[in-house]
């Protein structure tokens, strides 16, 4: 509060001040509700829609049980007159959750070093146990500290030719708790498939919403110096998979990975869903111009993603079954902005697609280097992606 004097210079009265303090508290609290409260909405409404749907599953399930055994007494009675059984084959198939026979290599099985990695080895066991309990990054240097992992995360086998280079791009930003959990999990994972790998970590400073979009194409750009690439990871750091089966390999894309997560019911919260982890080939990357560069806060950059690998002929393939089961870490912050304008850009993705994303874009990096992972830091702000008139 201004003091008498202050308030005798100003002629300002004492009500007055408190009035306009008032006001400007009002309208701050206002204005943090327009950008909160869409997410906030959003979530609810899925959440009320997935319990929705369980709900239709379990009577669905129900009722075909019990479809199925009134069918199964009305053949019992059948056959227990005259009528051989072989004569009425019945087959019930009301249960999408059968397991699948695959064509994983047996455990005794063996290949040598100047031959291509299998896709499908023995290693690669389905499900595996997810831990997000937080842990020191120092802790995962040592664990990992003799797996012959090059300075930036750089790793290939040494028993077999690997079919397969993947850059790992992880966009980033005050998340330092979920990285070490985020490499615990991965890093074995993507060993066990013999997978050629390494990741980038692309960090934004500044005081601009958070652009994811943009960051992966910079991550891109800096990981296409360090090797020819065969394909691309899009990878939040909060994604943990929950079976190794789910390949990183190049061979289905694009594909969206992410299929199931935990926070949504481990259910795909609409067909168009292409979030959390995603992948291309950098040939697919290239045509399609990369990601938009003018999504800011949260929202929106997946489905003009989406939209871009339509409009160039690709199509979308997922995991099939639970192998695209994720798991979430629990964010102890708050969270991205709303981007309010998402929806008047996707309106216009196809005219976009060409003026704005990898050939529009200028950044300045600061470079660095973990054991585990290369750091890309970028101040972003509008400016180093302006896109002309359309």
């Amino acid at each position: 509060m201004a003091s008498p004097a202050m308030r005798k210079i100003l002629g300002v009265p004492k009500r007055s001040l408190v009035a306009v303090f008032f006001l400007f508290t009002l309208s701050s609290s206002f204005l943090y509700f327009i950008y909160v409260a869409p997410g906030i909405v959003n979530t609810y409404l899925f959440m009320m829609q997935a319990h929705g749907i369980l709900i239709q599953e379990n009577m669905r399930m129900i009722g075909a049980q019990v479809y199925e055994q009134v069918l199964r007494g009305k053949y019992a009675l059948r056959n227990s007159s005259s009528i051989n059984e072989t004569e009425f084959p019945v087959y019930f198939n009301n249960n999408k959750s059968f397991i699948e026979t695959t064509t994983f290599l047996p455990p005794n099985f063996t290949y040598l070093p100047h031959q291509p990695c299998p896709e499908r080895l023995p290693f690669m066991k389905g499900p595996v146990n997810v831990n997000m309990s937080e842990v020191e990054k120092a802790d995962i240097h040592k664990l990992f500290a003799k797996d012959s992992i090059k300075m930036g995360g750089h790793w290939r086998p040494t028993d077999c030719i690997p079919q397969w280079k993947v850059a790992i791009l992880i966009p980033f930003r005050n998340r330092h708790e979920h990285l070490p959990v985020f490499f615990k999990h991965l890093i074995p994972m993507l060993q066990r498939q013999r997978l050629q790998f390494a990741f980038y970590v692309i960090e934004q400073t500044g005081n601009q919403p958070f652009n994811r979009a943009m960051l992966f194409n910079i991550g891109f750009l800096e990981a296409m110096k360090d090797l020819d690439w065969d394909c691309l990871i899009f990878h939040d750091v909060d994604h943990i998979p929950e079976n190794d089966r789910n390949y990183y390999g190049c061979q289905n894309m694009p594909r969206h990975f992410a299929a199931k997560l935990d926070k949504y019911m481990y259910l795909l919260p609409y067909k168009e869903f292409f979030g959390g982890v995603s992948g291309v080939t950098v040939e697919q990357f290239r045509n399609i111009n990369g990601f938009p560069n003018a999504f800011w806060g949260w929202g929106g950059e997946d489905d003009d993603f989406w939209n871009r690998v339509h409009n160039a002929g690709y199509t979308v393939s997922r995991p099939k079954g639970d192998i695209g089961k994720y798991k979430s870490i629990p964010h102890h912050h708050r969270g991205e902005v709303q981007f309010l304008g998402r929806y008047s850009l996707l309106r216009r993705s196809k005219e976009r697609q060409n003026m704005d994303g990898l050939n529009n874009l200028n950044y300045s990096p600061n470079i660095t280097y973990d054991a585990l992972y290369k750091n890309i830091t970028v101040d972003l702000s509008p400016e180093l992606a302006v896109v002309s008139d359309y």
